[in-house]
């Protein structure tokens, strides 16, 4: 498909088999508005919100996307990516290991002509970053997968944290903000919990040290349920304490940093 392709009707079936395959690994993002249509909701059988919109409004309240240069880290099926472009931004990168997601999402930019560029790869977090330096770099729930082979059990969870910590600092010459956030248990696996108490406090102590001299945090975002609606607000000595009831997603704090050395 080229870059001229125009959202034919041939273009928008061929989006509707990408999809029927990426769904078959992933419901974990909901679709952006101009694809909204293309699958009946019903189909999308999501069983858990991620909060993407009510996550994208917060960014856009500390970080300008209007002109910027954005990377988008594990992009999936690309929500973030083209809520970018839709908030202005001039380019977006997306990294997407996930074949099946990134030819969606390639597709989906060609026919619709977004300003949307998919690289089919992980992102490597020890070597140079391509077109670097950037506007924005999202870095959403990936950094809790790092590192598969820490050997001894006894040191994989320090060992892990560590590596956290260097990963983000890697990108701190590449990129002038960073919007991160990470779950609370190496790989997302519950038996291995990455902070003691899996509390907002301890990770938040865990990059404040950690990015220290590298990165400013300039905002941490905290869910709150608020007349049955999810909304984020500025981190307080009151939302700082977990809520169970909230899941452990909406647990995870959203970290708005700027570089120090960029």
């Amino acid at each position: 498909m080229g870059l001229n392709m125009s959202p034919t009707a041939e273009g928008i079936q061929r989006l509707k088999e990408l999809y029927g395959r990426v769904s078959k690994h992933s419901h974990y993002q909901i679709m952006p508005d101009f694809l909204a249509d293309l699958v009946d909701p019903v189909a999308l059988n999501k069983r858990y919100s991620r909060y993407e919109v009510e996550r994208m409004e917060y960014f856009q309240k500390h970080v300008p996307f209007q002109g910027a240069r954005v990377v988008d880290v594990g992009a999936n099926t690309g929500y973030f990516s083209f809520a970018s472009a839709q908030a202005g931004a001039a380019e977006v990168v997306a990294y997407e290991g996930n074949r099946e997601h990134a030819e969606f999402l390639r597709t989906a930019a060609e026919i619709y002509h977004k300003p949307v560029r998919v690289l089919e790869e992980y992102m490597d977090f020890s070597g140079p970053l391509p077109g670097s330096p950037f506007d924005i770099i999202l870095l959403l729930n990936v950094l809790h997968h790092v590192g598969d082979d820490f050997g001894d059990q006894s040191l994989t969870i320090d060992r892990a944290r560590r590596e956290i910590i260097k990963n983000l600092n890697h990108l701190a010459d590449k990129t002038k903000h960073l919007i991160l956030q990470i779950g609370f248990s190496w790989k997302t696996n519950y038996d291995f919990p990455l902070f003691a108490h899996g509390t907002k406090g301890e990770m938040i102590e865990m990059f404040r040290e950690g990015v220290r001299g590298t990165w400013v945090i300039e905002a941490i975002g905290i869910a709150r349920e608020e007349d049955g609606r999810t909304i984020y607000r500025e981190l307080s000595a009151e939302n700082i304490m977990r809520e169970d009831r909230l899941g452990e997603f909406r647990n995870r704090p959203i970290f708005i940093l700027k570089s120090l050395r960029c």
